[in-house]
């Protein structure tokens, strides 16, 4: 299935009687194929939504409480690689879970999401579903897991595995360089601090931290 420029939007169902075949397949064009019947034993052990969709700048995934309707909803941008795709659809579902425990009386991304999140990727920490390499990085990242987005490390294993691999990343800048993003905003690399760079955006003066692992576009 392409979808390279295309929006994916399967709504799975809200109840196991609506099950069909063809669901396993779908999800095979996201996912390991190791990891399709734990994924869909997940999606029918509640009332969720499923929408595989655009490329989102801003996020890689969401999840979304039951409000004003009667099912949960997750999001997973479509482009992500099968690895990546698998740890954000398991990050969002720990997100239900806790719902499920406690509704919104928890931190986000506290104890009580840590401990879900493990216990439902555990299944999946093999050498079955993910390459040897990945399962060194993922069980380090699962002794504190957060936001994926905001480990370094985790991304850059991660995209070695995407299926256009050779775009230039803020990392791979000298300081000083100029660079545009993908809003079109054009910044200067300067110092490097804890975990991001400080870069100033040329229009207003003002400095930013940007991740090391966003992409770029070099300016002569």
């Amino acid at each position: 299935m392409n979808v390279q420029n295309s929006v994916i939007n399967y709504q799975y169902p809200i109840h196991p009687r609506f099950f069909m075949p063809a669901y396993d397949d779908i999800l095979k064009n996201y996912i390991p194929d190791a990891a399709v019947s734990g994924i869909m034993a997940l999606l029918h052990s509640t009332n969720v939504q499923l929408k595989i969709t655009r490329n989102r700048s801003s996020k890689l995934g969401d999840y979304r409480p039951p409000f004003r309707v009667k099912y949960h909803k997750i999001s997973v941008n479509h482009d992500l690689n099968p690895y990546h795709f698998l740890l954000t659809l398991v990050h969002e579902f720990a997100h239900l879970k806790v719902w499920e425990h406690y509704k919104n009386k928890v931190a986000p991304h506290g104890k009580e999401w840590k401990l879900e999140f493990r216990n439902l990727m555990q299944p999946f920490l093999n050498e079955e579903v993910y390459p040897k390499d990945l399962l060194i990085i993922l069980n380090r990242y699962m002794k504190n897991p957060g936001a994926s987005t905001s480990n370094v490390d985790l991304l850059k294993h991660l995209r070695k595995y995407d299926r256009n691999n050779h775009y230039l990343t803020l990392d791979d800048l000298p300081e000083n360089a100029v660079f545009s993003i993908h809003n079109g905003f054009v910044f200067q690399k300067l110092e490097k601090l804890r975990k991001r760079y400080k870069c100033r955006r040329m229009d207003n003066k003002r400095i930013y931290l940007v991740s090391p692992l966003i992409e770029v576009t070099p300016i002569d």
